[in-house]
């Protein structure tokens, strides 16, 4: 499948990214981060600046356009504001948290070092925008690119909350904010509720959901220690959960 032109971009800067990535080397995990950083920017930018035909947003005029591009948190406000049902498997303040990282590795460079799980993870985040903005996937050959284990990781939880958006719920409620948190919370809860409902998950697996919940946002904002061994466990305790209820 031959890419469209404005998606070149960011995926050559993604793609340029995860080779340095995967170079293994302190210095490469730096220029890694600052690619990867480059490529959510540039990806954000493009897909609002696409005309009203492709991206199907309204109201984006050419001021409107300049203010956003003009700092990278009101590009993140733009985002939001203009394409939320995009953000599925994305919380915006995790890209300005990583966004920051990579403002301190390019200016204060010297002696900074970023750890291999905080570029893996920031590359996964940006190949799920990508994916989800562009509806493509990041691949070389028809093979998706390896961000490791904690990428697999970040995925899947990703794809877990896709489920999450099921047409029966009530979007037009006053207290569905659209982008907000409490619009992904409130889906959150219903959609347990209704797979324990329907016997597809038991309170065993809620509880595990919970877990996974707060063990994947503890592992993209770095507040642990990533042990291998338990991230094997949690991630084939992902996929046994998906597994059901794909099945549904």
């Amino acid at each position: 499948m031959i890419d469209k032109p404005w998606v070149t971009g960011p995926k050559e800067l993604i793609l340029h990214g995860i080779q340095h990535l995967n170079q293994g080397t302190g210095f490469d995990y730096r220029i890694a981060m600052i690619s990867i950083d480059n490529a959510v920017e540039l990806m954000i930018k493009t897909y609002l600046g696409l005309p009203k035909r492709i991206n199907q947003i309204e109201g984006i005029t050419r001021r409107r356009y300049q203010e956003m591009c003009s700092t990278f948190p009101n590009l993140l406000d733009g985002l939001e504001e203009f394409a939320s049902e995009k953000l599925t498997g994305i919380e915006l303040g995790d890209i300005e948290w990583y966004h920051r990282l990579r403002n301190q590795l390019y200016h204060d460079g010297n002696g900074i070092t970023v750890e291999k799980e905080k570029v893996e993870t920031y590359a996964e985040l940006a190949k799920i925008l990508f994916e989800n903005l562009f509806g493509v996937s990041i691949e070389i050959n028809g093979e998706d690119l390896d961000t490791g284990t904690i990428g697999k990781f970040i995925h899947l939880w990703s794809e877990f909350e896709k489920l999450l958006l099921i047409p029966e719920l009530p979007d037009k409620d006053e207290k569905w904010v659209s982008g907000s948190t409490v619009k992904g919370t409130l889906r959150y809860t219903i959609y347990l509720k209704e797979l324990l409902e329907k016997r597809i998950i038991s309170q065993h697996d809620i509880r595990e959901i919970n877990n996974l919940r707060i063990y994947r946002n503890e592992l993209v904002h770095g507040l642990s220690k990533t042990n291998s061994e338990e991230l094997k466990n949690r991630l084939e305790s992902l996929k046994r959960i998906l597994m059901k209820i794909r099945k549904k």
